[in-house]
């Protein structure tokens, strides 16, 4: 079978790049039909409020920021805790360098899905109701037991959370994971051995007692005004990798950083984190965007080893060469060639990156090619590739917020921008067409992509600087979509780090299993593929992460699918309608 041969992991490399030398199919005009007029109506609704998602979510005061701890928000997670089927969410909170009377603190939250578009607050039941400044959010199954664990970020203590498969959780943080100012996080199978590591991304090494206010002696200043300091001219952090040594009914974690080269090359102020298999090699790597530096491209050795190579690959600063103050990051086969890309937002008077993956271990800056460079405007924070009209295509959605509130010059809250992808290596700005939840103005920073209704449709859950979540409600006119959840019986339960691809008609599409990612949250570990006008998926292919391949199909369109290591289909769920 000719498509076997030309995506079959142990044969891709090194065969001819079809699409460069002017046979790519990736642009037939099969969904001109679907896609010749873009939907009229809004197809993104809030439905916080009406969803039962009323808390605020705290970090530092709102009207004046006197320190950066103050400034970067917290995260949110798409995840089905209790195995039902419906994804959950998982929300962090920081808090206000003044505190709270005792017994008001503000705590994480954990919400459950109820199956009919709303959610009941369980935090206290599923024992996870913990004060203090936290930060980011990833999920992964670190002991293999069926059921998906939490890591939450902190300024101080980073926290692990067993779930016990009961819908309780209990805190097993390994005694060696320090104190630190952690921020983006994401669960790896570095190895290969069939357990979930972690890589952690550490801001600052703050020190508040000894850091400049605006009303300060020696305030920082940005265009002529007084603000907080910071990064420049603190003490950056140092990024941390930690190997998974659990045995049953023990978790436990062994740091690693400097064996594996992860602290190279030296303290950085590391936000987000995304793995991915760049080079197609079967191992993963980690990309890391920073704050005001060069930004971080560990590519995997094979031997739990990583060399940092973002500077000759193509990824570490601007196409003009300058440092960029990183925030979010997001990995997807944007232009449909078989290969990741990259996009990275960044701060205020500069573009985001477009990085395109060249296939041969660099990448090519493609912003302004691809439409992307009208956006100097915003100051971007979460970033995720959403097909969110299941064209086939990944189209981008980012979220945007000021650091400085009073700022004269700036705008503290700033609306969201949903780019869609043409197809043809371009995206166009539908946010307004999108409708008000889209368009409406926050000072957001996390962002998790997934389909909480399970209507084929993915969704968008925002996290707002001190106000409630935004939960935006896919309702466009989709087309054809099948949802793959895949489970790992040799390789770890999540299948974090597994390849899909699959057949759509002269198309192969493909997409990874990842934790982690956008900016310190976490989406749905299912992935939702958008088939247009196609009714089934021809053929599959998984690439697991310990290396076996398995091909199966064909599937037929709007279903759920669970696909296990080894025994190929077990259990398929109609979308709902």
């Amino acid at each position: 079978m000719a498509w076997r041969e030309n995506t079959d992991l142990a044969q891709y490399r090194g065969q001819p790049d079809l699409c460069r030398e002017g046979s790519c199919p990736m642009r037939l005009v099969f969904v001109l039909a679907f896609t010749a007029s873009a939907a009229t109506a809004p197809f993104f609704t809030e439905e916080a409020l009406r969803a039962g998602l009323k808390d605020v979510f705290i970090c530092g005061d709102d009207r004046q920021k006197n320190y950066i701890v103050e400034t970067l928000g917290t995260g949110v997670a798409f995840f089905d805790f209790d195995n039902d089927g419906l994804l959950d969410i998982f929300a962090v909170t920081a808090s206000k360098l003044e505190g709270f009377p005792s017994g008001s603190e503000p705590t994480n939250h954990l919400y459950r899905n109820k199956g009919d578009r709303t959610f009941e607050d369980v935090t206290a039941r599923a024992d996870l109701a913990k004060a203090g400044w936290g930060q980011g959010v990833c999920t992964g199954d670190v002991d293999n037991d069926g059921f998906e664990d939490i890591y939450v970020t902190y300024w101080g203590q980073d926290v692990l959370y067993r779930n016990r498969g009961n819908g309780t959780f209990e805190n097993v943080t390994p005694p060696n994971i320090g104190s630190r100012w952690g921020t983006g996080c994401a669960f790896v199978d570095y190895d290969r051995d069939g357990k979930l590591d972690l890589i952690v991304a550490n801001y600052v090494d703050f020190d508040l007692k000894n850091t400049p206010r605006p009303d300060g002696p020696k305030p920082c200043q940005w265009k002529n005004e007084k603000v907080m300091c910071g990064p420049q001219g603190l003490k950056p952090g140092l990024n941390r990798l930690w190997h998974n040594d659990s045995t049953a009914g023990t978790v436990r974690f062994t740091e690693v950083s400097a064996k594996a080269g992860i602290e190279a090359p030296g303290p950085r102020y590391g936000l987000s984190v995304t793995t991915l298999d760049y080079d197609r090699d079967g191992w993963p790597d980690i990309y890391i965007a920073i704050d005001s530096q060069a930004s971080l491209l560990y590519h995997n050795k094979h031997d739990g080893t990583f060399e940092e190579t973002a500077l000759e690959s193509g990824v570490a600063l601007s196409e003009d060469g300058r440092e960029q103050a990183g925030m979010g990051t997001a990995a997807a086969d944007y232009d449909g060639d078989g290969w990741p890309d990259l996009v990275k937002t960044n701060f205020i008077d500069d573009l985001p990156n477009l990085y395109r993956n060249n296939r041969d271990g660099t990448f090519a800056e493609s912003t302004v090619q691809a439409g992307l460079g009208k956006s100097l405007r915003f100051l971007g924070w979460g970033a995720a590739f959403v097909d969110y009209d299941s064209d086939g295509w990944p189209d981008i959605f980012m979220v945007n917020g000021h650091v400085y509130p009073g700022m004269k010059s700036g705008e503290y809250r700033q609306r969201r921008i949903l780019y869609r992808n043409s197809g043809e290596g371009r995206f166009a700005d539908v946010s307004a067409e999108a409708g008000p939840g889209v368009m409406e103005k926050s000072s957001a920073r996390g962002l998790a992509v997934g389909d909480y209704d399970n209507d084929g449709r993915p969704d968008l859950l925002v996290s707002n600087m001190n106000e409630r979540l935004s939960l935006l409600h896919n309702t466009h006119a989709r087309g054809h979509a099948i949802t793959l959840r895949l489970v790992g019986q040799k390789t770890n339960r999540s299948a974090i780090g597994a390849v899909v691809r699959v057949k759509v008609g002269n198309r192969v599409r493909s997409q990874e299993v990842r934790s982690g990612s956008t900016f310190l949250s976490q989406s749905d570990l299912r992935l939702h593929f958008g088939l247009a006008d196609k009714q089934q998926v021809e053929a599959v292919e998984i690439a697991w992460p310990g290396g076996a391949v398995e091909k199966l199909g064909p599937l037929a369109a709007d279903q759920i699918v669970t696909l296990t290591e080894g025994r190929g289909v077990t259990s398929r769920r109609s979308f709902s309608r």
